[in-house]
This record gives structure tokens, sequence and C-alpha cells, in this order.
């Protein structure tokens, strides 16, 4: 079959390399895509890869290409068209509405789409989850006054998307409010925070757990943790992420057990009651907390996201050895049950470069050198493209990764920085401590 996998990160080079290597695939075009999945068009056999200068939100171009190229999947790699509306888009129009759309309603992806929404949802649900309130402009002295009653640290989130930077966790009651005010009064993420959520602090250790769903039935995907912040030991500012390992090892068959019974079958039932069935990739931000009496790990839920996170696609998609484009059939036909999931039981880490001042202010356009010296790992490309004289550029703040797979995380991790490197351009950053804090409650555990 012609599939159309839209977006341009490192996430989409991953998902394009399951999809490709599935013997279901004819064709495989990226929207837009980037300088990684243009270079995969002759690696896969018989499928041909190809970006096409499209916009993943541009509908109407999406909507020509699909027909003109006879489309029979399209999968949606980032948040923007899925909160935009674009699985309601095909299923509203008599010409796409068979077409397989890999992704959530409109509605549903309010999940991701408003964090305020999310959070009532979990409440609706009896879904484990922090206390919180949203405020406003019109209520910001009784934000104010909110967060006089708890206590540090304080956790401000910007309602709508922000590119996964909305999120603000601050140690003292002055910036808090600060914070609070530059949010609602002056815009500080602009429409994404006119409103605002704050939420009780939960202290433990974050994770992520992705399910891939059929409306009414699931499979729960590896689990694994990312790192948000630029700099070592978990400190500046939030990016889009700076790696990632799978899995997560304190993620037993009791802790998962718990996940699903008390927040994954609950999600999937709840969207189903309310919603129309969800169908596609669901994120589950997850903060394991010890409890006070027991010390025993419990799950409470940070966010959702409605598609898989970036850069943990890229350390989850290489351990999955099922055919993805099978899997994905499955999702769109109701009958998930019908198949298994196999998993690689290796550990994979995922470690990413990035542009110098990034998440802030950087350039764009430096030569990359020493990819083709990479041996034995995957180079996923996120912010690069192609010269006109065919040179690869750098053309984004996480310009791409590096991915290993081992038979635990301290050696995919080593292998990952071994591989690393070797590549170069100028002001490449990344951290140096990638997975330490696990490999650290490892030997302590």
């Amino acid at each position: 079959m012609n599939i159309l996998l839209l977006g341009s990160g490192g996430r989409e080079h991953a998902m394009a390399c399951q999809l490709a290597a599935s013997p279901k695939c004819t064709n495989l075009y990226v929207a837009p895509g980037n300088a990684g999945t243009a270079g995969m068009a002759n690696h896969y056999g018989q499928t041909l890869v190809q970006n096409v200068a499209i916009e993943p939100t541009d509908f109407a171009a999406i909507h020509s290409f699909v027909i003109r190229h006879e489309i029979s999947m399209v999968v949606v790699g980032p948040e923007a068209p899925l909160v935009a509306g674009i699985k309601d888009y095909f299923a509203s129009n008599l010409t796409l509405r068979k077409v397989m759309v890999i992704g959530p309603s409109k509605q549903c992806a309010q999940l991701e789409g408003s964090k305020d929404y999310a959070k009532a949802f979990m409440q609706r649900h009896n879904i484990p989850t922090a206390a919180y309130r949203t405020f406003t402009t019109d209520t910001l002295k009784d934000g104010i006054a909110f967060l006089d009653t708890l206590k540090p640290p304080y956790v401000l989130k910007a309602d709508g998307l922000a590119a996964g930077k909305g999120v603000l966790i601050l140690p003292s009651l002055k910036e808090a409010k600060q914070e609070l005010t530059s949010m609602l009064r002056d815009a500080k993420f602009g429409e994404a925070s006119s409103k605002v959520v704050i939420e009780e602090y939960l202290d433990g250790v974050e994770l992520s757990v992705f399910v891939l769903c059929d409306g009414k039935h699931y499979k729960i995907l590896p689990t694994a943790k990312d790192y948000k912040r630029i700099g070592e030991g978990d400190t500046g500012l939030n990016t889009g992420g700076m790696g990632s390992v799978s899995p997560v090892f304190f993620a037993d068959k009791q802790f998962m057990q718990k996940v699903e019974d008390r927040i994954v079958s609950p999600t999937v039932k709840g969207l189903y009651k309310e919603e129309t069935p969800y169908k596609g990739f669901v994120f589950i931000g997850l903060m394991a907390v010890a409890d006070p009496t027991t010390g025993e790990l419990e799950p409470y839920v940070i966010e959702y996201n409605v598609r898989m996170g970036d850069p943990e696609t890229e350390s989850v998609f290489p351990r999955i050895k099922s055919d993805m484009v099978g899997l994905l059939e499955h999702v769109w036909r109701g009958n998930l049950q019908q198949t298994s999931l196999e998993i690689d039981p290796r550990a994979a880490a995922c470690v990413m470069a990035v542009a110098e001042g990034y998440p802030g202010h950087y350039e764009k356009g430096q030569p990359i050198n020493g990819i083709d010296d990479v041996d034995g790992s995957i180079v996923y490309h996120a912010g690069t493209r192609l010269d006109d004289q065919g040179r690869l550029l750098t053309n984004g703040g996480r310009v791409l990764c590096v991915t290993s797979l081992a038979d635990s995380i301290p050696q995919a991790l080593l292998k990952s920085y071994q591989e690393l490197s070797k590549i170069s351009w100028n002001g490449m950053y990344y951290r140096r401590d990638i997975g330490q804090d696990l490999l650290k409650m490892i030997v302590g555990h």
C-alpha cells in the first residue's frame, strides 16, 4: 500500500524506518520529512521513500496528494494536525473517509490540546493525578492566592500547545507568582497560556508509557524515560527532549499492572464512552511516587499526549519487532486483540545532539560531518536538510540523535556516546549524563 507519514522530526524518521521495513508498504511519503528520511530512498528494497513539500497542517494540500497518489494510510506524527482536526477532516469527506488515518479525533486530541480538559477527564474517570486548579487572566488574583496554599516547588502548565516548553517547575513562591503573571497577563506562551493549570507537585521519578489503541482494545508498548532539561543533572530550560532510554527498570510487572488497571484501561474506556473511538497512539506521562507507608511505587498521570513522544520514539520503536503497518491496520479495523506485539528484549538508548544556544536562539546551516562513520547504531535526523550540493546541514534546534541497542542500558548508552563522538558540527552540544539517574537507582535498588 501507499502510506503518507506527516512530520519532520526524529520521531518521524524513527517511524518511517519501521513503516518502510514492512512488506505491506509499497511507497512511503514523508511530509515534509528531513534529510534523514530523504536518505532512506534506496535502503528498503522495493519500498520507495520520498519526502514531499507539504506541511502537516495543510489539509487541502494533503487531500490533493492523497487522491493523486492513491494513499491508503495516513500516519500522523506531530500533535498540531491532530488538535486541528485532521481525523475529522478525512472522516467528513466522501473521497477520503476510507483512508486509514492513524490518530484521534479533534475532540479526543484535546487530551493534549488542553491541560484543563485532560485534568477534568482524569477526574471524571478516577484516574490518579495531582490535585489542580485552572486560572485565566480574569482570575489571576485567585491564582496567586492559590499559590499561597501550596508547598514548593510550584508547577505551572500552559493549557494549550507550547512545543513542550509550557510546563514550569519553580522553586520559590515569588518566582511562581511572577511566572503565573507572565503567562496569563503577558501571554508568555501566547494563546497556549490564556489558561494556566496550577497543580500539586508530585515527588517521584518520571517515565513514559505508550499505548496503541483501536478504540476498545490496546497494546502497551515498551516503557521509556526521556530527559527534557538542556543541562546535565536536569538543570536549565526545558527542551523538546535531550535523550531517552528504554525500558525503565522499576516499571516491573507489578508496577505495570497498576498502570494498566488504574490508568490505561480507564483511559481507553473513558475515551470510548465519551467520544468517537480513539485509534492511534496515546502517550501517558507518569510519575512513580513512593507510598509513604509501604514504600511501593504508585503511578500518577502527569500528562497525556495524543501521539508518540520525541525522543522516546527513537528508543521505543527500534525495540518493536512486529510489522508496524500490520499493527496499524488492526488499529483501523478495531481488532488489535487479534494480533501480537513482539518486543526486542534488548535495551535502547538515544542521545540527542542540538545546536548551540538551543532552546533559545541558535543558528542553522552548519555543515554536519562524520555521520557515515557511525557503525552499529542508528542515526535519526530531527532538524537537518540537504543543500543544493547535497551537503548535510543543521536545520533546527534538535539536530539529530544516535540510538543503540544492547543487552543492558549501560552498554547501549556507552555505544551511543561512542558513535555520537564521531559526528561534529560547529556548536554541537549534547548531554553526557543521559540515563545516569536510572543507573544510580539500579545500583541502590
